[in-house]
């Protein structure tokens, strides 16, 4: 409650006549006192809140005739024991899954029930690796490589032997060298064979390189890879010597009747290297013969694979897709 106080000088009473009780009354200038909220109690802004423009919120006391919050109910052991016996499951069933995926991740293919694959007739192939270049000597295809030549030597770009591979005569050698141009006009017929001599005596070919080898099972494989000045000097001898449309330009002497391969597949070949496939046309004789010519700058690539009877499809294009990798 709030207490009124007044100026007025206090009165004497007098006793003996009875008077009725005066109410105080407030000076002009004060505002008669209100009663107060019940409960509500408004604090006073602190000192400055009105400079800075910070507004108070009043005060509001607990309500004393509202119903006490009722207590929190514990859960039961049954239902913590539950929670207890599926969080333990939970736990279990993702280290088995945790443990399960690593020992698949570190299986082969093979190794692993429903993934494991027959041997597709794929030869085994050591690791291939690009050959060091000389100091300062940038990649084919790099973009301060304009002639898009390979600087590194040119027998370390030829695809070496895969497992079982053994010498042939007739073949060059396993170990791979360099061979002469008459070495490989000899893969043509008689009367192509000049007439290409001189077309690689007049687009200058700087060097031959090539490695052969056959399998146990009767397939017979040569790689020869033939270097010019540029990118441009070998391109314009595949066009105006080699290439022909659905048929090679010059037939090899081994199968005189080739046909651009259709089941060859075109996007297995890397961005930079073009693969011209041909195989024999039906009715073959005793050997079929497969060969594909590979573009890739400055070097030119002619790979021959043959067997009696057929020659498979399969160890033809992972050979030409890896001697594509190494030039690429």
């Amino acid at each position: 409650m709030t207490e009124c106080v007044t100026n007025e000088p206090e009165r004497v009473r007098d006793d003996s006549t009875p008077t009725a009780p005066t109410t105080p009354t407030a000076p002009a200038d004060q505002a008669a006192p209100t009663a107060p909220t019940a409960l509500t109690e408004t604090v006073e802004p602190p000192a400055g809140a009105e400079d800075a423009g910070a507004a108070t919120a009043p005060f509001r006391a607990p309500d004393l005739h509202a119903p006490p919050p009722s207590p929190r109910r514990r859960p039961s052991t049954r239902v913590l024991r539950a929670v207890g016996r599926w969080t333990a499951v939970v736990a279990a069933f993702g280290v088995f899954c945790a443990g399960t995926a690593y020992g698949i991740t570190r299986m082969e293919r093979h190794e692993v029930p429903g993934l494991a694959t027959e041997n597709d007739g794929r030869w085994e192939y050591p690791e291939l690796t690009l050959p060091a270049l000389p100091s300062g000597s940038p990649r084919p295809f790099t973009s301060g490589n304009i002639a898009e030549i390979h600087h590194a030597d040119l027998r370390d770009l030829l695809l070496p032997a895969p497992e079982g591979a053994k010498e042939d005569e007739g073949l060059p050698s396993p170990k791979g060298g360099w061979v002469t141009i008459e070495d490989y006009t000899g893969l043509y017929g008689k009367d192509d064979g000049e007439a290409l001599r001189q077309r690689l005596v007049d687009d200058a070919v700087r060097h031959i390189a090539a490695r052969g080898w056959t399998m146990p099972d009767g397939t017979r494989t040569s790689v020869h890879l033939l270097r010019f000045n540029s990118g441009t000097a070998a391109h314009y001898f595949h066009a105006e010597a080699l290439a022909g449309g659905t048929t090679p330009g010059m037939d090899l002497a081994e199968a005189p009747e080739s046909v651009l391969d259709e089941e060859w597949p075109i996007h297995a070949r890397p961005e930079n290297v073009l693969v011209y496939s041909y195989d024999e046309a039906k009715p073959r004789g005793k050997t079929h013969t497969r060969h594909a010519y590979l573009l890739a700058g400055d070097t030119l690539a002619l790979v021959v694979q043959s067997r009696e009877g057929t020659a498979p499809a399969v160890p033809y294009w992972q050979t030409v897709i890896l001697q594509a990798q190494l030039l690429g």
